[in-house]
């Protein structure tokens, strides 16, 4: 199981080193998703929950995104973007795979990176100022992981959504571990804990999270496929469903 854990973490993020992966035991690294999210949430947070930039909630969000990018090497944003690039010009599922497949960025893909970047930014800028008043140091310290487990459970339950619809590769490897036991433990370290601190809160990043993801899933079943730029878009969209979720759930 340690050992799974940390060849899904070498995979998804710096945090681990890199490891080529059997494809048995890629097929079961998607049960890791949530642990893996907690662990990159911990560490990209690590600098503003100690108190860096502390009284200046931009910036720290602006650290957390930055440091979320560059552990995991990017791999997320570069999923969106292929979607989205394949979302604004397809006319066919073909025309959207093959624009999918082309390393170039386009016009889409960069707009879509940059609006998500943004609004990662401003909503745990949010969530920052949000927590500065509290002193008790669960509650200032489960909202920002929460973000990043929240967002691969959403990764988790897209894939097993869109289990039928994989498409053959890397990605379809890691979404073929998308069964009902890898669900259930997604959604109950996603919601477990998060319904009993906060359940205003989680009750948002579902819905949140219902109304961001419904559209990448028609997407996909319009181009009769997904794979790992699916899931790493969806991973970003639960991200922002969670933050979104703690700054409704915050409003008087």
């Amino acid at each position: 199981m340690l050992r799974r854990f940390l060849a899904t973490l070498g995979f998804l993020s710096r945090l681990a080193p890199a490891r080529v992966i059997a494809e048995a035991d890629m097929r079961r690294t998607m049960f890791h998703l949530p642990l893996c999210g907690l662990v990159i949430g911990l560490a990209a947070g690590a600098p503003a929950l100690c108190g860096l930039f502390s009284g200046h909630p931009l910036i720290q969000a602006w650290t957390v995104a930055l440091l979320s990018v560059y552990l995991t090497r990017g791999l997320h944003l570069d999923g969106l973007s292929d979607v989205m690039d394949g979302a604004g010009q397809h006319t066919s599922p073909e025309r959207f795979w093959a624009i999918v497949k082309d390393s170039r960025a386009g016009t889409f893909g960069v707009a879509a990176v940059a609006l998500v970047l943004l609004g990662q930014t401003a909503l745990l800028g949010a969530v920052f100022e949000r927590l500065a008043p509290w002193t008790d140091p669960l509650a200032r310290l489960w909202p920002l992981p929460w973000v990043f487990v929240f967002g691969r459970a959403c990764g988790v339950c897209f894939g097993r959504a869109g289990r039928a619809l994989t498409r053959p590769g890397l990605g379809g490897l890691f979404i073929a571990g998308a069964d009902g036991r890898a669900v259930a433990w997604a959604l109950a370290l996603a919601l477990g804990p998060a319904l009993w601190l906060a359940p205003l809160a989680a009750l948002c990043a579902v819905l949140g999270a219902l109304i961001l993801l419904t559209p990448l899933y028609r997407l996909s079943r319009a181009v009769a496929g997904v794979n790992g730029d699916f899931l790493g878009a969806s991973i970003l969209m639960g991200e922002l469903a969670a933050a979104a979720g703690l700054v409704l759930a915050a409003q008087p």
